[in-house]
């Protein structure tokens, strides 16, 4: 696993769409996915007035992370930002940024939100040496998985399956 630096991490995490936004609900920690526009160096993403997520602008920090995963090589990266969140009211701001960034999930999306990164850490994930051939195929030249212990059935329960990488770490 391989540490970014800041910029790198800034430049993986405006290369994707659609990131995954952290903040807290009656003290709970809640997830939603949201198409976002990087903006000035800040995160910009539309909600509905009056949403779980609009209420966070009185919590004023949430965290912000994108990834991109390749399963089949084991590889991808993943960058988190953690940072203050706040009301985007400028009626000039609010013109531009509608152009810029059109909402994927339906209704009313006209509250625009701006995350300031304060904090930015971002891993890249490489594949490590493995078998290229398995005799349960796969394509050519991909690394295939190996089964190990960890894969063994837990007793009156599925199989395990064994990460691509050690999460001691994480």
């Amino acid at each position: 696993m391989e540490e970014l630096s800041r910029e790198e991490s800034l430049t993986l995490l405006a290369s994707v769409p659609v990131g995954r936004i952290v903040f807290t609900v009656r003290a709970l920690p809640a997830v939603q996915p949201m198409n976002f526009v990087v903006d000035n160096g800040g995160i910009v993403i539309r909600t509905s007035p009056g949403t779980k997520l609009a209420a966070t602008l009185r919590d004023g920090v949430v965290a912000f992370e994108t990834d991109e995963i390749d399963s089949a090589r084991s590889t991808g990266w993943s960058v988190t930002v953690v940072g203050r969140i706040q009301e985007i009211t400028d009626p000039f701001e609010i013109e531009r940024l509608d152009a810029a960034l059109t909402p994927w999930a339906p209704g009313e999306r006209e509250h625009f939100l701006k995350i300031t990164p304060e904090v930015v850490t971002g891993r890249r994930l490489t594949a490590r040496g493995r078998e290229t051939t398995s005799s349960r195929g796969g394509a050519a030249g991909l690394p295939q998985r190996r089964l190990t212990e960890r894969d063994t059935p837990l007793e009156n329960g599925p199989s395990l399956r064994s990460w691509p990488y050690d999460q001691s770490s994480i």
